[in-house]
Parts: C-alpha cells; sequence; structure tokens
C-alpha cells in the first residue's frame, strides 16, 4: 500500500519490511505520514486535550505489533483501530466524556481539509456543517457515531472503515445505512446533500456506460 505523506508517496510495505529488517529509523515515515489523521481521530473520538498523547501510544504500541502486521494490508486503518481503543482507554481511565463544545473545538482546531486559500465564506459554512453534523452524531449510539465518523469525518471508504472498526463490510453498510437515516431525521440539510452526491455518481456511471455504448455501436 502506498500512502502521500505532504507531497510524496511513502511505500508503506517498503517502510514496514526495512523495520522488521533492522531499520526502526524508517518508522518515522509512518509516523510523519498519519500523525494527521490519527490526530483527527483521537479529537473526534473524544481524547480532547489527551490527544497528542494517545496518538504517541497508539504509533508505539503499532509499532511493537508489527511483527502480526498482515503483509499487503492497509496500515492506516490499522493504526486507527488502536488509536480508538486508546481514545476508549483514555477516557474511562480519566473518568470522563469531554463537552460537546470542547470536541467541537478540538475538531474545528484539528480540520486541515478546508485549503487554506479558500474563500472565507465558504470554509465558515463548512467548519459550521461539520460542528452541526458533530452535535447530531452525539445524538446516536456509540456504534451508529463511529462509522459515521470514518466514512464521514475522518473520510475513509468502505474498506477502511471496516478495517479501522474491525467489522465485516456488510456490517459497515448495514449500520452505516441506519446511522444516515437517523441523521437524516435530525439534519435534513445532510440527508439532502449526501443524496445530490449520490445521484452525481450515479449519473457519471450512466455516462460513462454511454459513452462506452456509443463507442461500440460505432464499432
Amino acid at each position: 500500500m502506498r500512502t502521500r505523506e505532504g507531497g510524496r508517496i511513502v511505500d508503506e510495505a517498503a517502510v514496514i519490511a526495512r523495520v522488521r529488517a533492522g531499520e526502526p529509523e524508517a518508522y518515522a515515515d509512518l509516523v510523519r505520514a498519519h500523525t494527521g489523521i490519527a490526530l483527527r481521530a483521537a479529537r473526534a473520538l473524544g481524547a480532547g486535550p489527551d490527544a497528542e498523547d494517545v496518538v504517541q501510544q497508539a504509533f508505539f504500541k503499532a509499532y511493537c505489533s508489527l511483527g502480526r502486521f498482515r503483509d499487503g494490508a492497509a496500515f492506516r486503518p490499522w493504526l486507527l483501530s488502536i488509536v480508538a481503543n486508546e481514545t476508549r482507554n483514555t477516557v474511562r481511565t480519566a473518568g470522563r466524556q469531554q463537552s460537546l463544545a470542547d470536541r467541537e473545538a478540538a475538531l474545528v482546531e484539528a480540520e486541515p481539509l478546508i485549503p487554506p486559500a479558500a474563500d472565507p465564506a465558504v470554509a465558515a459554512l463548512e467548519i459550521e456543517r461539520r460542528v452541526a453534523l458533530l452535535g447530531a452524531l452525539e445524538q446516536l449510539s456509540e456504534e451508529h457515531r463511529l462509522v459515521v465518523t470514518y466514512r464521514y469525518l475522518l473520510e475513509m471508504d468502505e474498506p477502511e472503515t471496516a478495517a479501522a472498526l474491525g467489522w465485516p463490510r456488510g456490517t459497515v453498510k448495514s449500520r452505516l445505512s441506519r446511522a444516515l437515516r437517523k441523521l437524516g431525521r435530525l439534519l435534513p440539510e445532510f440527508d439532502e446533500e449526501r443524496e445530490r452526491g449520490e445521484q452525481g455518481e450515479q449519473k457519471g456511471r450512466r455516462g460513462r456506460r454511454g459513452w462506452r455504448g456509443g463507442g461500440d455501436e460505432g464499432e
């Protein structure tokens, strides 16, 4: 698997092979590549001010477990499953649940997905939508909150979400579907936006099929 670190591509399999072969310093490439999303995950899941400690511990545990890491698997979802476990343990041990306001602020501060050059009004609207989504997520069960967080806030695809949560892909599909129906009742604009995105994808697929069909007729 390859992942992008800054402006260059990191070959995860090659890096892991080097670490296993006795080059522990190579692990720094994986740390640099995945620190951003690991911090976002920890904060979105409630780690609050402990997020950096959670991520540091998760990277350490991942390093110690590289001998058991399955060849050919993606490193990111595997790491994020460790981050999720560490976050739960930290929140449980501290005997506290981060307030919604603190979690919203942490997620907004950690959000790197809005380009610095973006129109301020567009950026503000995007932040407002994410904060509203986060507030609605608090009203869902833990499993529904987790699957929406990974798919939409962390922007992971379905296989990555399944690997990170340790669920079968069918379970991810069914729980995500139920979670989105509940969110649609809480946030109608989120549901409408998702439907527009799905319709756009369907049109794109039909357009590609039509283009291929036209080519066949010409031949």
